[in-house]
Order: C-alpha cells, then sequence, then structure tokens
C-alpha cells in the first residue's frame, strides 16, 4: 500500500473472532477507539485509521492449533522515519498480548527514503577482498578472554595464514586491559599484512564494537584510526536504529557484519516474538548490516531450513527493497564437509563462517583454514569432496575428523 506499513500477524486462539480481533488491532494501534468518536472528529481522524488487510484462518482439530495470519495496516503519517517508531507502533503493545507473533512487516518507500541500508554490501564487500564468483571464508578468534595481545596476534597470523577472507572477534571480546580495542586492532592488522605477504590475499579483520551506546561511535573511529577495515556488533542489544546510526555515518567507512546474540530470545516459539527473517534478514539489511550470521540449518546451534532460506531470501531479494543486498553468513558447528550443503542451500553469495571447524584441525589453525579452501575449490569444480581431499591432506583430516 502507498504510504502505508502493512504487518503481518500469527494469532492463535481457540476461540476468537478472529476478524474483530483483526479490527481492534487496527484501530487500537493507531486512533485507539473509533466508535466512541463524534462524527466530526472521525474525519479528521480517518488519516491516522489503521486498516486490516486481510485476514486467512486456519483451522486445526489440535488443541491450542487454531489460528490466523492477519495483515493490517498502518499509515506513515502515524509514524516517524526510523525502525523504534515502525517496531512500537507496529507490535510494541500488541507483543504483550497473547499468543501473537509478527511473522512479515513491509514498509512503504516513503518510509524506505530515510535509509541507505547496507554502505558496501555484497558488491562491495567482494571489491575490498578483489574475490568474485566463489563464496567467502570467515574465521573467528576463539578462546579470546584472557589473552594478551602477542597472543591474539599470533592466533590471528594462523587464521591469516590459512587463506581465510574475513577474521572476526568472538563477540564476547569486550574492552579489556589486556586487549583494548585501538591496541588489537594495530596487533592484527600487522599480522595481516605478513599474512598479504605470504598468500597474496587480501583480509577483513572485523573487530568487535562494544560499551556504552553513546560511545560507540568514538570507539568505532578509534578502531578504524588504527587500522580496522570492519566492524563486528551486536545489534540486537542495542538496537536497529543504533546500527542504522553507525553504517549511515559517512566518517565510518567500513563494513558491519551484524552479530545475531540475543535472537534466540525472540524468534524461536511459534506463538511469540519476531519471525526470524524478519527480524534477522529484512530489518537487518534495511538498518544497514553488510554482513549477517545466523544459525545454519547443520551446525551446533541450528535453525530449520525453511527459516535460513527465508533469511537469504531476505538479505538477498532485490525486489521488496532498493537498498544494496547483505551477504548471508550462517554460523555455528561449520565444518569443510559441510561446504557443499551451504553452496547448495545458498549459492556463491554467502560467508562460510568457521571457529573450532578451523581452530581444531589436527594439524593446526592455518590447516583448518586450508582445508576449508579445497573444500570451496572442490565444490566449485563440481567434485566430490573424498576425491579433492585424496591430493589435497588438509581437506582429507579434516573429513576424517568431521566427516562429510
Amino acid at each position: 500500500m502507498s504510504d502505508r506499513a502493512v504487518a503481518t500477524y500469527r494469532l492463535y486462539d481457540d476461540r476468537a473472532d478472529f476478524h474483530k480481533k483483526a479490527e481492534g488491532i487496527a484501530v487500537g494501534l493507531t486512533v485507539g477507539s473509533w466508535t466512541d468518536l463524534p462524527e466530526a472528529k472521525r474525519a479528521s481522524m480517518a488519516q491516522h485509521l489503521g486498516q486490516v488487510v486481510s485476514v486467512t484462518v486456519y483451522e486445526s482439530d489440535l488443541p491450542g492449533e487454531r489460528y490466523a495470519d492477519i495483515a493490517v495496516s498502518y499509515p506513515d503519517l502515524n509514524i516517524s522515519r526510523d525502525l523504534p517508531a515502525l517496531l512500537v507502533t507496529v507490535f510494541g503493545k500488541l507483543s504483550m498480548d497473547g499468543r501473537i507473533k509478527l511473522i512479515d512487516l513491509q514498509w512503504s518507500a516513503s518510509f524506505e527514503q530515510a535509509f541507505t541500508g547496507p554502505k558496501f554490501g555484497i558488491t562491495g564487500i567482494r571489491q575490498l577482498l578483489d574475490v568474485q564468483d566463489r563464496p567467502l571464508l570467515m574465521s573467528i578468534f576463539k578462546s579470546v578472554i584472557g589473552h594478551d595481545l602477542p597472543t591474539l596476534k599470533e592466533q590471528f597470523l594462523q587464521q591469516a595464514l590459512g587463506g581465510v577472507d574475513i577474521i572476526k572477534d568472538d563477540e564476547i571480546l569486550f574492552e579489556n586491559p589486556l586487549t583494548p580495542i585501538d591496541q588489537r586492532v594495530r596487533a592484527c592488522m600487522e599480522a595481516a599484512q605478513q599474512a598479504e605477504q605470504i598468500t597474496g590475499k587480501k583480509l577483513l579483520y572485523a573487530a568487535n564494537l562494544t560499551g556504552s551506546t553513546f560511545g560507540l561511535r568514538d570507539q568505532a573511529l578509534r578502531a578504524i584510526d588504527a587500522g580496522a577495515n570492519a566492524l563486528l556488533f551486536n545489534v540486537l542489544s542495542y538496537g536497529y536504529d543504533v546500527l542504522h546510526a553507525l553504517s549511515n555515518d559517512p566518517d565510518i567507512q567500513v563494513p558491519i557484519a551484524a552479530h545475531p546474540a540475543l535472537a534466540g530470545a525472540i524468534y524461536p516459539s511459534p506463538h511469540q516474538g519476531i519471525a526470524a527473517p524478519l527480524l534477522l534478514g529484512k530489518l537487518m539489511r534495511l538498518a544497514g548490516a553488510d554482513l549477517v550470521l545466523f544459525p545454519s540449518p547443520y551446525g551446533s546451534v541450528t535453525m530449520p531450513r525453511e527459516e535460513t532460506q527465508a533469511i537469504k531470501a531476505a538479505l538477498l531479494d532485490e525486489s521488496y527493497t532498493k537498498v544494496r543486498t547483505s551477504l548471508p553468513v550462517p554460523s555455528a558447528g561449520i565444518h569443510p564437509g559441510l561446504v557443499p550443503l551451504i553452496v547448495r542451500d545458498f549459492g556463491i553469495d554467502v560467508v562460510v563462517n568457521a571457529g573450532g571447524g578451523i581452530h581444531g584441525h589436527p594439524q593446526g589453525t592455518a590447516a583448518g583454514g586450508r582445508a576449508f579452501t579445497q573444500a570451496i575449490e572442490a565444490v566449485l569444480q563440481e567434485t566430490d569432496l573424498h576425491t579433492f581431499a585424496e591430493s589435497n591432506e588438509e581437506l582429507r583430516t579434516a573429513l576424517q575428523l568431521w566427516g562429510s
């Protein structure tokens, strides 16, 4: 609808009149009351009134499983052009009203004009790395708390020597006296330059942006001044609007990777919360995430495949928004034997992201990275991993440990 946002809800109730409930949402979240308004007042308030778009009822013989998908539109006139206003309008109070889940949200072209989306997106990140036509490979710092700078630098070097494209901090690495962000970035970027002389590969380092909300911009600029060429950000603990402000800042000229920390408190229930494709897909992209991490369908922390495919569509689909596309990063428990599944499900515009699958390689971290690059090469050549592993020792060892 022109100049209106449309929210779609899934509401479970064994006895409710869903059409009446939909009308109550449309009125209650906009003008508050309609039938009590004098006729003269209705004329001026009509432009602010929510409207029921559709109600689709699904009956079930199972107790508690009767539900309806309800779509309601909200006038842009009611909403300032920022994500907090949009989310509070469509789901603020309503999120506490029984078994109801926000499953989709469409905003108007007019609302979207306030957002530039990802600053780099897929095309920009590929240009930074000078890598086209293959999946990217990301590795994660592991065992970071309590380590000093030399230890962290050596771990970074070993990851870089493995041929990865992106190295990210662990999301629980905050400011600390042993590895403050500016010193950590300098040390790691020195290691990145060392590795590039050996591997010939460019590399992004996503330093974890943390601290109080009002200090984030200064910390980001300190990291960039020290040489950081990417940032990691725990979006849901701060809010989408903070991501938008960072991404939209003209002085922050590096890609931002969005971590899904806290998402599990919001999306998994079928009866409450916000659906994963909206939470980790559409909203992350609109707010400006260049890369978006989320659980894979096959690792140690899993998400149903249909949900990961819907997140992928939300990040890559160019039909519903004009902002740049974001790189999907299915994560958690990824090892080289899973690379064919990742490419099958996500295509080549994907980041293969591994922590233990790199560091846990019996021959060391660098060998773990090489096992992944070999697995990616095998998939691109349409060669079976075990066949390719016959002449690639690192991949062969990984498959013996983790399987395929």
